[in-house]
């Protein structure tokens, strides 16, 4: 029995339709070329052809596209143009989703095929993060991500990928490009499409025919469709804890080094509560993954995966903490504790600045800002109003104030880092558009979590932490109101990070008049 693609394939023979190519009319790749797309926009008629055959030649449900058509339009009617992209892996040759994949679940082959090993893949998902193009899919019944590889195994036996064949229209070719004269000469001119990130942040082979005097008012027909991005609800408790325990560790450690000039000394329940928020968070990561029981294997690309580095030093901080702690019980000499608090502090630091990092991307302009990385730490207030709570519950009126003080500074930081990210969202740059969609999320779906946001940092960081400055450090009042300081600020920074995640606007191609882009 016939499969529809080739039932439709044999329909087009009898009926002389124009079909694509089945065999690769090109020559054998030479030293220092590689295969690539072209698509000619000029031929294209819309029909989607090329994301049914693809999807049944891998085997993919509806909602996954390896191949995607999208829509633009323009001009004054009568002279109204509409322009397709019909557009799967460009097959990079400095691909994003390699470089960032913790796993090395990306293989560029010698042909230039950028390759997913699904085996290898655990599904963080941080691939269709990192792609401009947004062509990395999640399948959530695998629990992986998945990719254009271009029919590489019909490529092997001489015939044209899926999509090439299936197009009506010959809109879809495989061409061999000469990678070194593509930088040079060729890349800036053919290989970028209205809406499409600039080929050269990773340098696309994709090349595009394209009609010649587009109207200047051309648009995404999806321009229409604003839907929030993932909440990630795991990684928005995973980081706020990661980043609030650094912070009550610095006060931790502080405290330590200070009871050598006789200030009252810390114990090793504070150390224990303090390595809480990262032993708690850190196992949350893996509720993020397709595949949570392969999470060590995120580890494996140091070399060029910022994920790789978070995950390496922040497991590196929660198990010296664990050994801080053991130093406390075990009466080591305090010497070797207030080292073993240094080293853990210091791999902390690291392991925050890659988490950071992991989000400094280029695909995602929001997220793509120094006050991401500002904000990360920022965080680490939380911690120290968490550690001058435990000061007070444990009677060490000594530290309570200068905690509440410096609680109170790192509160403050965070209230003009929150300001600085919403204002820098009016930035004029190449990335406005995203920007400012990012900016309408805010105020349209989220504006009510953000005048919150922004009430709980203020009475929570401010407000109530001068009431416990006037009670002081000996009232029996203190230690609850410090209690609502450290709840009302931990509140506060998960609706921001929650705020983070869901008002991301991504770089992309354009979508349907329906279906917008891809699930971001």
């Amino acid at each position: 029995m016939q499969t529809p693609l080739e039932s439709f394939i044999d329909y087009k023979a009898q009926t002389g339709m124009q079909c694509g190519n089945y065999s690769i009319d090109v020559p054998p790749l030479k030293e220092g070329q590689q295969y690539r797309f072209h698509f000619d926009a000029l031929k294209c008629v819309g029909c989607r052809c090329c994301e049914v055959a693809c999807n049944e030649q891998n085997n993919n449900p509806a909602d996954i596209k390896w191949r995607r058509v999208g829509e633009m339009e323009g001009g004054e009617f009568p002279a109204f143009t509409q322009l397709l992209n019909s557009m799967s892996c460009n097959h990079c040759i400095d691909p994003e989703c390699l470089k960032g994949c913790p796993t090395n679940s990306y293989i560029k082959f010698e042909n230039g095929i950028v390759y997913h090993d699904d085996d290898a893949c655990i599904g963080c998902q941080y691939c269709t993060w990192n792609c401009p193009y947004q062509v990395p899919v999640f399948n959530e019944d695998r629990g992986i991500v998945t990719k254009c590889h271009m029919c590489h195994e019909r490529l092997e036996e001489g015939q044209s990928p899926a999509c090439v064949q299936a197009c009506p229209a010959g809109a879809i070719e495989i061409e061999v490009v000469d990678v070194e004269e593509w930088l040079e000469n060729d890349i800036d001119e053919q290989a970028n499409m209205p809406f499409l990130p600039d080929a050269r942040i990773t340098n696309s082979t994709t090349r595009y025919t394209l009609p010649k005097n587009l109207p200047e008012n051309l648009k995404e027909v999806d321009e229409h469709i604003l839907k929030p991005a993932h909440s990630e609800l795991p990684l928005v408790f995973m980081t706020v804890l990661t980043q609030l325990s650094l912070g009550g560790f610095f006060a931790l450690f502080a405290g330590d080094f200070l009871s050598l000039f006789g200030f009252e000394a810390t114990n090793w329940v504070m150390a224990l509560l303090v390595l809480l928020p990262s032993a708690i968070g850190l196992p949350l990561s893996a509720l993020h993954l397709g595949r949570p029981g392969l999470a060590i294997t995120a580890m494996k690309n140091l070399k060029t995966s910022w994920l790789s580095r978070e995950a390496a030093a922040l497991g590196a901080f929660a198990g010296l903490m664990t050994f801080v702690v053991a130093a406390y019980l075990l009466e080591f000499p305090k010497a070797l504790r207030l080292l073993l608090e240094a080293g853990a502090l210091g791999l902390g630091v690291c392991g925050i600045y890659a988490q950071s990092m992991i989000y400094r991307i280029k695909a995602r302009p929001s997220w793509n800002r120094t006050t991401t990385t500002l904000k990360f730490f920022g965080v680490a207030y939380v911690g120290v109003f968490f550690m001058a709570f435990l000061a007070s519950v444990f009677s060490q009126t000594q530290a309570v104030t200068p905690l509440v003080s410096l609680g109170m500074l790192g509160a403050l930081s965070q209230l003009f880092f929150t300001y600085e990210d919403i204002r820098t969202l009016d930035n004029e740059n190449e990335n406005s558009y995203q920007l400012q969609r990012t900016k309408r999320l805010l105020e349209e779906h989220f504006g009510r979590i953000k005048t919150i946001r922004y009430a709980t940092l203020l009475v929570g960081g401010i407000v109530l932490p001068l009431l416990a400055l006037v009670f002081g450090a000996d009232s029996a009042l203190t230690s609850f109101v410090l209690f609502l300081v450290f709840v009302s600020t931990f509140a506060s920074e998960l609706m921001d990070r929650f705020l983070f995640y869901t008002t991301v606007v991504p770089l992309g191609m354009a979508g349907g008049f329906f279906v917008g882009k891809q699930r971001h």
